[in-house]
């Protein structure tokens, strides 16, 4: 062998550091990638919430009639009080599951059309209300490890029919369901009737103070903040919210502009990550995208009129909160607004005109954005297009391999695949932003091990050991916990992050390191339940690691 073959090797070696310099080449590295994971799945999926077994409940409605999925075992929805099909034998919600990229059918039994939920702390998904016949049930889905669980459902529970309402997962482990159509009160599950309780709805005078000729304030946008209140917000407006004594604690001001967010004009709002490591929590909300004013109207005879470009964003304990404008790359109504694990959002799915409702999108906005809340310049980044368009009942969901998983537009009154611009999507895909890139497979951590058995008690020390090849420094890591969330109509309910205490990060041998992390310091912080861990080393997320916060 020759002197120059035996030191190819440590030539490439000793260039490694400068290649690893250079800009990203690749289009993966610097705008994502596209991969249509199912042509259908028989229902165009409205809802979606990942659960803590890797599998994905999404359903759709049930008022239109027969979906393109039987039932299984020959099985057949009986609803005499249906509006479509009295005798149904065809699936109207199906659980995917994510490694093995299949599905199977199962039976909701009322109309879960416009409905809401969230995951209670032992995994189950807790869902509420809909339509027709489903306006005032509760259902419930128990992940399970083999092929039996299915829906239960609870007609009739919910104090007012609760269509188009948004849920929240509370630090005593309750759920507080807030507003609907024509429904301007709020309730908790579950149902605790004591002599110092009511047992039916209460009095939110905020929800109706928001509502306009087009309502524009369903869906409301609903966080738990650090401290305890609730963070709400209605067509231009919010308000804290002490949900235990039903006050309004602070009015904020109104979102410049005078435009509204919320359904039917349809923008989307994350509550940014909340830091353990700083000094004190500083709760900021980002509400991007929506309508004009009359958009629904304007909609309605033809005229689609341009959606929104701007973002608001704000710090609630500021002494004198006021929200800091953006512009987004383009305009964007019924977008979805999801955190990634490395803290930045992405917005995807929508329009560019139009609002929601039946025919009333246009212009599908292909490109994802990836927003970077930390920097302080070029925060937007426009990511590679998707091929099909995604506009009202659209969803997304992000799992646990950081990628995000898109379903569902069907705008539409019933499924319609012919003669329309914009058929019925039955498919599924899935984004995968840049940190997926094999550019940056030197710098990605990999989990292997977490002490306590997966459990993170509250202000308890946990160890979370990891590898990576090219290991950078304790500052370019972070240990964060994500709550997946219940995605429908542009929002996701329940989402929230919290990166955790970092106390250090020690070395064993080879690529292993240990972290030493503190769970999280209340349950107003984190409420009680399954989230997924990752470790961010140098912006790029590893796999996330299910642990149960308790």
């Amino acid at each position: 062998m020759s002197t120059i073959m035996i030191l190819i090797p440590f030539i490439l070696a000793s260039l490694f550091p400068f290649f690893q310099a250079q800009p990203l080449s690749s289009a993966f590295a610097n705008q994502g990638q596209w991969n249509l994971l199912q042509p259908s799945i028989g229902i165009s999926p409205m809802h979606m919430q990942l659960l803590h077994n890797d599998k994905i409940i999404m359903f759709d409605r049930t008022d239109f009639g027969h979906s393109y999925l039987p039932l299984s075992n020959g099985r057949c929805r009986m609803d005499p009080n249906e509006i479509a099909l009295k005798v149904d034998c065809s699936a109207h919600s199906v659980l995917y599951d994510v490694a093995t990229n299949t599905f199977r059918p199962l039976m909701i039994q009322t109309d879960t059309w416009c409905s809401s939920g969230s995951v209670l702390p032992n995994g189950t998904l807790v869902q509420t209300g809909g339509y027709n016949d489903g306006e005032r049930s509760i259902r419930m889905f128990t992940p399970c490890f083999g092929e039996t669980c299915d829906w239960v459902e609870f007609p009739g529970l919910l104090s007012q029919r609760r269509w188009y309402a948004t849920n929240q997962i509370l630090p005593d482990a309750r759920v507080i369901v807030v507003g609907g159509r024509r429904q301007f009160n709020y309730e908790f599950l579950p149902k605790t009737p004591s002599p110092n309780s009511s047992p039916s709805s209460i009095p939110l005078n905020f929800l109706q103070q928001t509502s306009d000729r087009s309502e524009n304030n369903l869906y409301p946008f609903v966080h738990l903040l650090p401290d305890g209140n609730l963070f709400i917000f209605a067509n231009t407006k919010s308000v804290l919210f002490d949900y235990k004594q039903n006050s309004v604690i602070r009015e904020f001001p109104p979102i410049p502009g005078g435009d509204p967010r919320n359904y039917p004009s349809s923008g989307s709002s994350v509550l940014l990550p909340l830091d353990e490591n700083l000094d004190s929590l500083e709760p900021e909300v980002v509400v991007c995208g929506g309508a004009p004013r009359g958009s629904f109207e304007n909609a309605a005879r033809g005229n689609f009129v341009q959606a929104l470009g701007t973002c608001g964003r704000i710090k609630v304990t500021d002494s004198n909160p006021n929200w800091v404008m953006q512009n987004m790359p383009m305009p964007r109504a019924m977008g979805d607004m999801l955190l990634l694990p490395n803290g930045d959002v992405v917005i995807i799915n929508g329009a560019g005109a139009g609002t929601a409702g039946w025919e009333h999108g246009h212009d599908p906005v292909l490109l994802p954005v990836i927003f970077r809340p930390s920097e302080t310049v070029n925060q937007f980044s426009v990511m590679a297009p998707a091929s099909r368009p995604r506009l009202y009942h659209s969803s997304a969901v992000l799992l646990r391999d950081g990628r995000v998983l898109v379903g569902g537009s069907n705008p539409h009154v019933y499924y319609n695949f012919t003669g329309v611009e914009y058929p019925t999507d039955l498919s599924l895909e899935a984004f995968s932003p840049p940190y997926l890139a094999p550019d940056f497979a030197p710098v990605r951590p990999v989990i292997r091990y977490i002490t306590n058995n997966n459990v993170l008690g509250y202000r308890v020390f946990c160890y979370v050991t990891f590898t990576v090849p090219n290991y950078a420094s304790v500052s370019e890591v972070s240990i964060r916990i994500v709550a997946p969330s219940f995605t429908t109509h542009s929002f996701g309910q329940n989402q929230r992050m919290v990166v955790l205490k970092l106390s250090a990060v020690t070395y064993l041998a080879g690529e292993a390191y240990y972290a030493t992390v503190m769970g999280p310091s209340t349950a107003e912080i984190a409420p009680p339940g399954y989230y997924l861990l990752f470790v961010v080393h140098k912006g790029v997320p590893s796999w996330g690691s299910w642990v149960q916060v308790m």
